[in-house]
């Protein structure tokens, strides 16, 4: 099943990464590795290359036929990849709940397209999926992605101390979560 949601007013929409997308991540991902960097956790250097990318795309699809995570691409109307989201960690039983990451394009940021990605993909999340709760946890100094997720009302929960470890060092982040019934 490939699954695509538009929002056209904006100029974007995410459609599920397929494995002919891979090129297009990998040129993504070089092109953003040195300014991406201080907010991702350190890569192999096999990562960054076409069978790296191959590799993530071969495991996000299983893990989505599992229910286990949704990993998709931001593309603006004219099919250009400038960015990825995911839903993953997904939690079914008394839990519904999954985590959410993403990474913008440096050359498009600050445009409202990655507010727009975050606004489809709780769609998906609370209507298709029928999840309960969508948290994240972004690095305490990331600014720009603390505005995206309050413009999509997501609440701050609190810190988790040395929560992931991030370019080598465990750091800590500010946790946000939104409930289904905050969206619907």
């Amino acid at each position: 099943m490939h699954l695509t949601f538009f929002n056209k007013p904006v100029g974007i929409y995410i459609s599920q990464l397929q494995m002919e997308d891979a090129e297009q991540l990998l040129a993504l991902r070089l092109s953003n590795r040195r300014a991406h960097q201080r907010y991702e956790p350190i890569h192999d250097e096999d990562f960054y290359t076409l069978e790296g990318q191959q590799q993530l795309l071969n495991r996000r699809t299983l893990e989505a036929l599992q229910d286990k995570a949704y990993m998709f691409g931001i593309y603006l109307l004219d099919g250009s990849l400038i960015g990825q989201i995911t839903l993953s960690n997904i939690v079914r039983g008394v839990g519904q709940f999954a985590d959410i990451g993403y990474f913008m394009d440096q050359e498009v940021q600050s445009k409202g397209y990655m507010t727009a990605a975050v606004g489809l993909i709780l769609q998906f999340a609370f209507r298709a999926l029928a999840l309960h709760r969508v948290q994240a946890a972004i690095l305490v100094h990331n600014s720009a992605s603390r505005r995206v997720l309050e413009k999509n009302h997501f609440q701050p929960e609190g810190t988790a101390r040395g929560f992931i470890k991030i370019n080598g060092e465990w750091q800590d982040h500010q946790t946000y979560a939104i409930l289904a019934d905050e969206v619907l």
